[in-house]
C-alpha cells in the first residue's frame, strides 16, 4: 500500500527540520507521495536536477517549482531525487532534502505521514488510543474516589 510521507514530520517543511535525520528514519517506494507543507511566501520547493544542484544549492534549473503550500509529489520511479527551498539563503541553511525510492515490498515507514491508516499503521494508532482512553478512566475514577473518600 502506497504511503504518504508528510516532509519533514509534525515540524513540515521548514528550516527548523532536520531533513537529514528524517528522510533516514523513511523508506521511500514506487507509489509513495511526499507531502510538502509550508507557508505559502515564506517558502517554495523546488526540485533540482542532481546532487551538484542540491549541494550547491542552485535551484536556477529546477526540474519542478512549487509554491502552494501543501504541494504533493508522487514517487513514480526509482531512483534519487533533491529537493530545496526556493526562497533566497533557506537551502543554504539545511533546508534541503534528498530522497531515494526504491522498488521492492518492504512496508514503507508511516509514523508521521498518512491521513488513511494502512494496516501497517492501524496497530500503532490503536495502542496510542487505548493508551489514551485507559489513562481517561484511570483519572475518572482516581477523582471519582477522592470525592467519595472525602465525605
Amino acid at each position: 500500500m502506497a504511503a504518504q510521507h508528510v516532509v519533514g514530520g509534525s515540524q513540515g517543511w521548514d528550516e527548523s527540520t532536520d531533513f537529514n535525520s528524517w528522510a533516514s528514519g523513511e523508506t521511500f517506494k514506487i507509489g509513495d507521495t511526499l507531502v510538502f507543507r509550508y507557508n505559502p511566501g515564506l517558502h517554495s520547493v523546488v526540485e533540482v536536477e542532481g546532487e551538484s544542484a542540491y549541494k550547491s544549492c542552485d535551484t536556477s534549473s529546477s526540474v519542478n517549482s512549487m509554491s502552494a503550500g501543501n504541494d504533493v509529489v508522487k514517487l513514480n520511479k526509482p531512483g534519487t531525487r533533491y529537493f530545496a527551498c526556493g526562497t533566497a539563503g533557506h537551502c543554504d541553511q539545511g533546508m534541503k532534502l534528498k530522497i531515494t525510492t526504491v522498488t521492492g515490498n518492504a512496508p514503507s515507514n508511516q509514523a508521521a505521514t498518512s491521513s488513511t491508516p494502512s494496516s501497517s499503521s492501524a496497530a500503532p494508532n490503536s495502542r496510542r488510543f487505548s493508551t489514551v482512553f485507559f489513562t481517561f478512566i484511570a483519572v475518572i475514577l482516581t477523582i471519582q474516589m477522592a470525592l467519595v473518600f472525602q465525605f
